[in-house]
């Protein structure tokens, strides 16, 4: 897909940007809204960094191999870029762990399927395709289940831990950063904190030791009253990073403790924290991806439907898990995180699997589409936008087109409704002889948008009906389409799309602002509304 800069720089500098188009869509984050791994692997399970921040590296599953990055800014993960790899496939098939002596000379693997610590020597310090196996330490008779490797910095001891034991596993090494000389020492249970560990770090000084895991999706902070002894722990507090990541599976600090960085599975991505006292984490603040998103997970954890009212100061999420409708307000006018809570409206009387929403222009009337009727359910507000107010009226059912309709649209006059069906992979076209009442639809024609999206769940228009999107759950992305005849399905050509997988791996809902400037994602992998620019 060619980006507008791209035709700039070709000599088109003067063709005016189309809000609308896809091709110009950018999530609204900072600086470059997220730094994802997937593209090198799926199933990350560790992350290091060299001393001065320049490089990172990042260990995982699927690939059996360190990946190499370099960073332009120290420590920002958002200016890493891919450099290279190191397999560990003839030592290790499942590696979960790593660690690196700290001039970049050796570097030691963790792994499952051996249950030892792999120790491999680099010819080029920190370059990882100079990487050579050296050999190994077994560590399964303390642990069959090791996630997370640690090393004091002057190579003395090596802790281990592990989720057998939901313990940190002590050993001492005769030879410094020789793994063959290590011996069994001691442990410290963690289970009354996190019964999945899967991440480890110390402070450099050994008197302070943090965990993270899969139950709590915490940081979980201990203080060692005799350094690097970790019967010595004792459980302070801990900071939860469940928003930004629920399989969290590696965890690195900044040497001076102002900063840590997570890598998980659930988005196989970095996320970056500033702690603003150094080694607290109560103090740690999320800072990277700077993400634009607002989660509904305290409402519903199944947002479906999703609608703004047009001055952009309302927000409506429709939740399948509750049956309800919530409404929020919004105090800087299309700005999602300046969301607040209101309020709500069950419609769990009409439908309780409701999955599209859509409201009339002047906010008296209300529509919610559901798959256990397979109907579009009319209400009226008594006051416009308070969904409060609502009541009942009348449905229509859509049965016939499709038996698992997911998003409804209406033309801005009411004399046209659309609807998006999972059973049919293809838009539904509606007439309503009386605008806005839904008794008097009847079905004209569809669109079928199999060849794009297999599991078609939102659905939008633009304002004159010559274009058309759609988001679904199979690609995980945002299809846009232009209609030679507008609101007429049936003249819709597929022109590009946008992958919205790096926020959102279920989206459910989509919405654009009144002049394309803006774009919104709601889905149920994160339980979160995504805002997008579009430019």
């Amino acid at each position: 897909m060619i980006s507008k800069s791209l035709i700039a720089a070709a000599g088109n500098a003067g063709v005016p940007k189309d809000p609308w188009s896809l091709e110009g869509v950018t999530y609204k984050g900072s600086p470059i809204n997220n730094f994802g791994i997937a593209a090198e692997e799926l199933n990350p399970r560790t992350i290091f960094f060299k001393p001065d921040g320049t490089k990172m590296y990042v260990a995982g599953t699927i690939g059996d191999d360190v990946n190499e990055y370099d960073l332009s800014i120290a420590w920002d993960v958002s200016t890493a870029s891919y450099l290279q790899n190191f397999h560990v496939w003839g030592e290790e098939s499942s590696p979960q762990a790593l660690f690196f002596k700290p001039d970049g000379t050796k570097m030691y693997v963790l792994g499952s399927s051996g249950d030892d610590v792999n120790e491999y020597d680099l010819s080029t310090a920190w370059d990882v395709s100079t990487a050579s196996y050296l050999q190994l330490f077994s560590i399964s008779a303390q642990e069959t289940s090791p996630n997370a490797l640690f090393f004091k910095p002057d190579g003395t001891k090596m802790y281990v831990l592990g989720s057998s034991g939901d313990d940190v596993n002590e050993y001492d090494l005769s030879t410094a950063w020789d793994v063959t000389t290590a011996s069994y020492l001691q442990l410290f249970s963690i289970s009354a904190q996190e019964t999945s560990p899967s991440g480890l770090s110390f402070k450099p000084d050994g008197t302070k030791m943090y965990i993270v895991g899969y139950i709590t999706d915490a940081v979980n902070e201990y203080s060692l009253s005799t350094a690097w002894d970790v019967t010595t722990a004792s459980y302070v507090q801990n900071f939860s990073i469940k928003t930004q990541e629920t399989f969290v599976e590696g965890l690195f600090f900044k040497s001076d403790g102002t900063k840590f960085y997570i890598i998980g599975t659930t988005d196989d991505t970095v996320y970056q924290y500033d702690l603003s006292t150094a080694w607290d984490v109560s103090s740690a603040s999320y800072s990277y991806p700077a993400t634009r998103y607002f989660s509904v997970v305290t409402e519903d954890t199944g947002p479906f439907g999703l609608f703004f009212k047009p001055d952009g100061t309302k927000m409506y999420v429709l939740g399948s898990t509750d049956d309800d409708v919530n409404e929020y307000d919004l105090s800087t006018a299309w700005d999602i995180t300046t969301a607040s809570y209101l309020q709500l409206f069950s419609v769990a009387a009409q439908d309780t699997s409701p999955t599209g929403l859509f409201f009339k222009p002047d906010g008296t009337k209300m529509y919610v589409l559901g798959s256990s009727g397979d109907d579009v359910n009319e209400y009226s507000l008594s006051t416009a936008w308070d969904v409060t107010t609502a009541s009942y009226v009348q449905l229509f059912s859509v049965a016939t087109e499709d038996s698992n309709p997911q998003a409804v649209f209406f033309k801005p006059d009411g004399t046209k409704m659309y609807v998006a069906g999972d059973a049919g992979e293809d838009i539904s076209e509606y007439d309503l002889s009386t605008a806005w009442n839904v008794t008097t639809a009847s079905y004209l024609q569809n669109f079928s948008v199999a060849s794009q999206e297999t599991n078609v769940t939102g659905l939008f228009f633009k304002p004159d009906g010559t274009k058309m999107y759609i988001v679904g759950a199979s690609g995980d992305d945002v299809n846009e389409y232009d209609l030679s005849t507008a609101w007429d399905v049936t003249t819709a050509s597929y022109l590009q799309n946008f992958s919205v997988a790096i926020q959102e791996r279920s989206p459910q809902a989509l919405f654009f602002k009144p002049d394309g400037t803006k774009m919104y994602v709601a889905g149920t992998g994160e339980d979160a509304i995504f805002e997008y620019d579009v430019t």
